[in-house]
Parts: C-alpha cells; structure tokens; sequence
C-alpha cells in the first residue's frame, strides 16, 4: 500500500538531515507500540550517512495477525539513508523474522522553507501474505504514518530548543 507524508520540521536542512541519522535521538524516542530501538548499525561519511536500527512491537496485535506470528513477536530493522548534500534519502524496513512477509520503502527529499525544513516521504509498505496482505496493510499504515508525525514533532521540538 503506498503511502505518503509531509512534516514541517523547525530547523535548518542541514540541522534534519543530521537528526534523521543521529542514534541519540532515536535511542531515547518512545513511539506507540514499539519498544526503544537497539542500535544494528550506523555509518557516516563525507555526505552521506546511515542508521539501522530493530524495534519491536510491544502493542496488542489483532487476532489474525498474531495467527500468522504464532509465538514469534513481531521486530523489524528499519534502515535510514541520508544524502545531506542533496538534501534526500530512503527508509526501508523489513520483518525480522520473514522479511518476505513484511517489508517497505520509501524515498524522501528534505526542503528548506522560510520557517524550517519541509520532509516528504513517498513510500510503499507490504504484507505479502495471499488473501489478507492489503487488508493487514490497510491496518498497518495508519500506525506508521502515525508514528512518522510523532517523529516530527519530536525532531521539531528538539531542533527548536537548540540553534541548527
């Protein structure tokens, strides 16, 4: 299921491409449902840069999805690329467990407006489970986009409180 989303960001384009990246911030980020991430990787070079990290859904899973968990819980690693000098990037995610079944991305692109920094993400998420996958997408997306905003508004706060 493709999805989209905006976010006006406070702060600089250079200042939300850092954050995007930056461990720190998402280490200690609570979002609904999930647990605080565990650090899998990250790398920095001269223009780009990279973090990936696992989380885990803590919420409560509706009958069918926990059906096709069984006794497994449901984690993920979602890897986050940044190109700070064009200002663009990519977000993917995939199922621990079987990432066949539960898998996305997306692409995004980072706009310095007059009052901070404008994030589009254009993205897909899927469930390649036959019969139920675009209901169990229709599900899911909305708590991911969800979470994308309350993202914002945390990268908003945090670059509000310092120059950048």
């Amino acid at each position: 299921m493709r999805f989209h989303a905006e976010h006006r960001i406070g702060g600089s384009e250079e200042a939300v491409a850092a954050l995007l990246v930056d461990s720190a911030f998402y280490l200690h980020l609570a979002l609904p449902d999930l647990s605080l991430p565990e650090l899998v990787d990250e790398e920095s070079g001269a223009g780009c840069a990279m973090l990936r990290l696992r989380y885990e859904f803590v919420g409560s899973l509706d009958p069918i999805a926990q059906r096709l968990l069984g006794s497994s819980r449901l984690a993920w690693v979602q890897e986050v690329q940044v190109d700070k000098s064009a200002g663009t990037g990519a977000l993917s995610f995939e199922a621990e467990k079987d990432p066949r079944r539960l898998y996305g991305a997306a692409d995004f692109v980072l706009t310095e407006t007059g009052g901070g920094t404008l994030r589009r993400i254009d993205g897909e998420l899927v469930v390649g489970v036959p019969g139920i996958g675009r209901m169990a997408e229709r599900r899911i997306v909305p708590g991911l986009l969800r979470r994308m905003d309350i993202e914002a508004q945390a990268m908003d706060d945090q670059l509000r409180r310092r120059p950048g």
